[in-house]
């Protein structure tokens, strides 16, 4: 489903990534480790087209996504890939549901069937109680339950997630651990997931791992 081919990326004179190859195939979890530097996150903003290869190419369902113009790479990427982060990345002056809406609305989805939807999916998240909370009303594992259902509203073929039990504690961090091997069942979704947590690791089909910007096993 998803293909790197010779994936390179610098940063001014600093080469970040090395001539990645990397291949991940549909309803797989699969986990990227390693030291900080080594590339883990470019490497997964460069498969979410959030960041740009100097070299190689990306295949999602044959698609060469960075030959896309820009109009169709955002449609492409509102349809197909959805995003979780680490710090949540949910607009503060916006309630769980609305910040759960806006991918939606973005692209052009009916707003009835859309809130119908995201209510469906906190409810599943067991977030009923708190559709018309605001972030700074809810707890650190609350917020990223509410951007795990951001990520999947518009029922997106490959959800890429970033540490994303960075800043939860123990108890949360192994519930959405958990959740992940539970959304792979329940929607049948790809999760690519750069991560320091090797219990999350453990938990995946498989765990790559980045050394000085080149995959160290497969």
């Amino acid at each position: 489903m998803i293909k790197a081919k010779g994936i390179i990326k610098s940063f001014d004179t600093l080469q970040v990534l090395k001539g990645i190859d990397l291949e991940v195939n549909s309803g797989e979890i699969v986990s990227i480790v390693g030291p900080s530097g080594a590339g883990k996150s470019t490497l997964l903003h460069i498969i979410g087209t959030i960041d740009t290869p100097d070299g190689g190419e990306v295949l999602i369902d044959d698609v060469n996504i960075h030959a896309l113009n820009p109009k169709k790479l955002a449609n492409f990427r509102s349809r197909n890939i959805g995003f979780i982060f680490q710090n949540h990345h949910l607009l503060p002056e916006f309630t769980a549901l609305e910040n759960v809406c806006i991918p939606a609305f973005i692209a052009g989805e009916n707003k009835a069937k859309t809130i119908t939807k995201a209510k469906e999916l906190l409810s599943y998240l067991k977030l009923t109680d708190r559709l018309d909370h605001q972030p700074n009303q809810m707890s650190g594992g609350e917020s990223q339950r509410v951007a795990v259902a951001r990520a999947l509203i518009n029922n997106p073929k490959v959800v890429l997630a970033d540490e994303p039990s960075g800043n939860l504690d123990t108890q949360n961090a192994e519930e959405l651990h958990q959740l992940f091997l539970d959304l792979r069942k329940e929607f049948s979704q790809t999760f690519i997931i750069v991560t320091h947590n090797l219990q999350l690791a453990k938990l995946s089909d498989r765990v790559i791992t980045l050394k000085d910007g080149m995959i160290d096993n497969f």
